[in-house]
């Protein structure tokens, strides 16, 4: 992480901005980092996630998180990864908090739904009602491919197709969702604006239907971050997100009311603060330790990567 120094000296320090403690709230997500297996290696990746690497969740810290899941006052399962439907314990996780009426998200990369190895998720899905959270950088392949990889647009359009034919994005009981990330070091635009213009693309020339789009500001950590250091970058691009600062923001980060959960069951407030290492405030770090106690009105750590969810409209 070459470019830590730089992160943390190029501007204000994110706590003396916000002037106060972020306290948590009462989690009502439990979001699962479950692998670090992905079948792409995008350059904005803030867990660095690739074909080459192997971590992943082992099923008995699935079956704690399932326990908590069930105990404690969580209604939503969100899993993420890498390529979640990579990890051994994916269906396992999807299959039990259905079992228990919960509301379940997965975070996909699309184009895993092309591989003969994973062709069946979609329909898996589906049986189960789970939203589908789907990341395209852009509605245009040109820039798509650049963040993400040759062919990576038409493997995600394919992908959005078979989707929509089996009810998502048009079914009110399928939740299809798409993410927008810009391909720089910038600040999205308007995410009402965008949402109407991917709309619109991928209905005319591709017949796609989805539900929402959220436009989501890349966070100066990971591959990003590296770049932004080789680049020099990272001084200019702390810097817009500093200027950018919005309190009304701070409010409503995801980081109030979620748990993050890595794949070796260490706890973190955000999965930004995962990827780097950061994990909850307290003598309890793993999810094998914790009480419910240890989570309610923790102090949320900070730094400045967490100018990120609160520039502009926020995005977290």
């Amino acid at each position: 992480m070459s470019y830590l120094k730089s992160l943390q000296e190029a501007v204000q320090p994110f706590a003396k901005t916000v002037g106060h403690d972020i306290l948590a709230k009462n989690p009502k997500t439990l979001q699962l980092n479950i692998t670090r297996k992905c079948n792409l290696a995008c350059k904005h990746c803030h867990v660095e996630c690739s074909p080459a690497r192997i971590e992943d969740m082992q099923m008995r810290t699935a079956e704690r998180a399932m326990k908590l899941l069930r105990e404690w006052d969580f209604t939503t399962l969100d899993i993420t990864g890498g390529a979640p439907e990579m990890s051994r314990v994916y269906k396992y996780l999807i299959d039990t908090a259905s079992s228990m009426g919960k509301k379940i998200m997965t975070r996909s990369n699309l184009t895993i739904f092309n591989d003969d190895e994973y062709k069946d998720i979609p329909e898996f899905l589906k049986e189960r009602k789970v939203e589908i959270v789907a990341s395209l950088p852009f509605y245009e392949e040109v820039k798509t491919d650049k963040v993400r990889g040759i062919g990576v647009f038409h493997d995600s359009i394919d992908a959005l197709q078979r989707l929509c034919t089996l009810g998502y994005g048009r079914d009110e009981a399928l939740q299809l969702n798409l993410v927008y990330n810009p391909s720089g070091a910038m600040i999205p635009s308007s995410q009402e604006e965008l949402e109407a213009i991917y709309r619109t693309k991928l209905k005319d020339e591709y017949d796609i239907d989805f539900n929402n789009l959220f436009s989501m500001t890349n966070s100066p950590i990971g591959r990003f971050g590296e770049w932004l250091e080789r680049s020099n970058n990272m001084q200019r691009y702390l810097t817009r997100l500093c200027t950018a600062f919005n309190p009304a923001t701070v409010d409503e980060l995801m980081c109030l009311d979620t748990l993050s959960v890595d794949y070796d069951g260490t706890l973190h407030d955000c999965d930004f603060n995962l990827a780097l290492g950061m994990s909850i405030a307290g003598p309890h770090k793993t999810i094998f330790d914790i009480e419910k106690n240890d989570i309610f009105g923790r102090k949320i750590r900070t730094m400045n990567h967490c100018y990120t969810c609160t520039a502009g409209s926020g995005s977290s």
